[in-house]
């Protein structure tokens, strides 16, 4: 069997891949020092254990030839031993540069001064909320189901669990089941879930025959569940509280033995939910007490004034009420808000709003009212509500590249703007911060560096039809396996991190990489760059292709050695 050309320092590098999406590492520091640190490091691992991994002068089997010298099980058991001793000590010994979590991430080649028109959702971009809110969701939604759906008193006794779920799950609405799948429709096994309890993997395989979702029963475009598609998408961080409060129905009905049909319990939490919004239940309780659930107002505010003060033109499209957004604006940005949009547009109905082109604009007055005269332009300072991007595009003029707008949802904020109509697109990623500050740690960094090279050792050594060392290779696989949960639980315990399942990306990050060119933790992040900086994508090699290296010298000792 021929092995793969990739040798395992390349496999080592990828390490930054893992720990670094994509774009740069930090604004702040420069192309020449990553690439020396970048280089040193992978030079000096391949001197040790790495070299006997690494296909020499076009050889076709590099792993035979490391052992060819071995004459009996014995020999090669050690020597593989005695590799995989090496390689692990070499891989503690090394680190990596810690990730600037207010670094912009590129997928795309963008620059900003191209860039003349900034536009912005609102909730999750402009107005960040804090972790009160979601429960304050969630209890709201749960009392519902109980006073106008009649479910059990019972429901009470459940609370919001910050961290159970994490965004870009699918649920699979008639089995009641809560999972993680990758960018190739595998189920992540270990991150299935009916109510708050794992599903063991057999069982999950015994229903899926397998662990792929069959692309007709995955969600829409827009991730939701019609037509007969049994897999809803949750891809709004508002569907945090959604996804706990299914669970802990769920829970309710199993543990007490009652017997219940999954799609309707899916409504009724659905529309549970969507009450708590369209009634202005939840708009209500945020004005009531700004303080308690609006944060990072100040970093917002300083990114709008300073593309103000460049003459930058930018106008806001949120589906969120007129009454709310003010109050919002008001308490981040200040009184005259206003001031500083050219376009404002509320309650605007995305994404049908980049679809639909039947919805006129209306005016909204200072309180409340919507008047009826017909729309000829948009002018700054007026409120307009509904309408649509085509009649929008026709009244401003603001076209193609020159446009770069940022949202929070994947779906009804990008996709159609980057495949309709050629927009520049930024997504807000707020997990993302929390994510980068986890593997910048130490446990993290090692742990996926001794990954790397574990699976490089074992795809280099698989060769060997020797039972003795194919033993040790199943041990590796073995150890390689174990890995996998400590790699999940430590960014969240039941479904891991929002962008990887183990070694693939997940659903939420292949849309992600194709509906956004950049993307964030936060708006504030603009404030590390100036409107003349240029994003570039990382170049990483495609699976068939080699990888660049740049051959430094090896360092010096005080002696010259």
């Amino acid at each position: 069997m021929a092995t793969s050309s990739r040798s395992l320092s390349f496999l080592l590098r990828q390490s930054d891949c893992l720990r670094r999406p994509a774009g740069l590492c930090s604004p702040r520091r420069t192309f020449m020092s990553r690439l020396w640190r970048r280089d040193f490091k992978a030079a000096s691992f391949s001197r040790g254990a790495g070299r006997l991994l690494s296909n020499r002068s076009g050889s076709k089997n590099c792993a035979a030839s490391v052992f060819s010298s071995s004459s009996d099980g014995q020999d090669i058991t050690q020597s593989l031993w005695s590799v995989y001793s090496e390689t692990k000590r070499q891989t503690e010994d090394m680190s990596t540069s810690a990730v600037d979590p207010d670094t912009i991430f590129a997928n795309n080649e963008i620059s900003l001064r191209d860039i003349e028109i900034y536009g912005f959702d609102y909730d999750y971009t402009l107005a960040f909320y804090s972790s009160q809110l979601h429960t304050l969701i969630f209890n709201i939604a749960r009392d519902i189901l109980i006073s106008k759906h009649r479910y059990p008193e019972g429901l009470r006794e459940y609370e919001y669990i910050p961290d159970f779920a994490v965004r870009g799950l699918h649920y699979d609405v008639q089995k009641a089941l809560l999972m993680k799948i990758d960018a190739f429709h595998y189920i992540q096994l270990g991150t299935v879930y009916r109510g708050l309890h794992p599903v063991p993997d057999e069982e999950v395989i015994a229903m899926y025959e397998g662990s792929h979702v069959p692309l007709e029963i995955m969600s829409d475009f827009y991730g939701k569940s019609i037509h007969g598609h049994t897999m809803k998408q949750f891809m709004d961080i508002f569907s945090l509280p959604e996804m706990t409060l299914l669970s802990c129905v769920n829970d309710f009905f199993m543990r007490n033995n009652i017997d219940y049909e999954p799609v309707h319990l899916y409504k009724d939490v659905k529309e549970a939910i969507r009450d708590v919004h369209v009634k202005g239940i939840m708009y209500r309780a945020v004005e009531a007490d700004m303080e308690k659930y609006i944060c990072y107002g100040e970093e917002s505010q300083a990114v709008l004034k300073k593309l103000s003060a460049h003459g930058k033109k930018m106008f806001l499209i949120t589906n969120s009420p007129f009454d709310f957004v003010d109050r919002g604006m008001s308490y981040i940005v200040g009184k005259d808000w206003r001031d500083l949009f050219d376009v404002v547009i509320v309650q605007a109905d995305k994404p049908s709003f980049f679809n639909d082109r039947r919805k006129p604009f209306r005016r909204v007055t200072d309180k409340g009212a919507l008047l009826w005269d017909r729309i000829y332009r948009l002018e700054k300072e007026q409120i307009y509500k509904q309408g649509n991007l085509y009649e929008f595009l026709k009244l401003t003029g603001w076209r193609g590249s020159k446009v770069l707008y940022f949202g929070d949802h994947i779906y009804s904020d990008l996709a159609d703007l980057t495949l309709k109509h050629g927009w520049r697109t930024g997504a807000i990623i707020p997990e993302l911060r929390k994510e980068i500050k986890i593997m910048n740690t130490p446990q993290y960094v090692h742990m996926m560096t001794w990954l790397l090279a574990l699976t490089g050792l074992i795809e280099q050594m698989q060769v060997h039809r020797d039972p003795a060392a194919q033993a040790v290779v199943e041990e590796w696989n073995r150890e390689r396996e174990s890995m996998k949960p400590l790699s999940k639980d430590i960014f969240n315990p039941q479904f891991g991190s929002l962008f990887r399942t183990c070694h693939n990306p997940t659903y939420f990050s292949r849309r992600l990489s194709r509906f956004a060119d950049i993307y964030m933790a936060s708006i504030s992040c603009l404030l590390n760059y100036d409107l003349q900086h240029t994003f570039f994508p990382r170049l990483t090699p495609l699976q068939h292709e080699a990888g660049l290296e740049v051959s430094l010298p090896a360092p010096q000792n005080k002696n010259g050695v």
